[in-house]
């Protein structure tokens, strides 16, 4: 029996409604693959989506968004989706940005918004 492919799932704290929403929205889809979250996003999504189960993590500020590079890293995770808030400052960009470095240098699909995300599992 073959594991199924991971997916990580991250939102700033302006885009966690629109990552519940699109939960939501793509519930069927994503019950295909393994969830991991960091923290607070992975609540949210719990909470829409009481029909999903998704680990969460530590939330991202707090070491959550390392976790994830780790699990990147390790071949653990497939595919990201990172709602990012393009007009929120980030007190923590440098893991933000050591993230989005990995899933690149690991080759991993990365989507940063719904639209991209929603082909990425759909093409699944």
């Amino acid at each position: 029996m073959s594991v199924p492919p991971c997916i990580a799932l991250i939102a700033h704290d302006q885009k966690k409604d629109d990552m519940a929403e699109f939960a939501r929205q793509h519930q069927a889809a994503l019950s295909r693959f393994r969830l991991v979250a960091t923290g607070t996003t992975g609540g949210r999504v719990q909470e829409a989506c009481p029909g999903l189960q998704v680990t969460r993590l530590k939330s991202g500020p707090l070491g959550g968004d390392q976790q994830i590079g780790a699990m990147i890293a390790t071949g653990e995770v497939n595919m990201l989706i990172f709602f990012i808030d393009p007009l929120s400052a980030m007190p923590h960009d440098v893991d933000v940005k050591a993230l989005t470095r990995l899933a690149t240098l690991y080759d991993i699909p990365m989507a940063l918004n719904r639209a991209t995300a929603a082909k990425f599992i759909d093409f699944q």
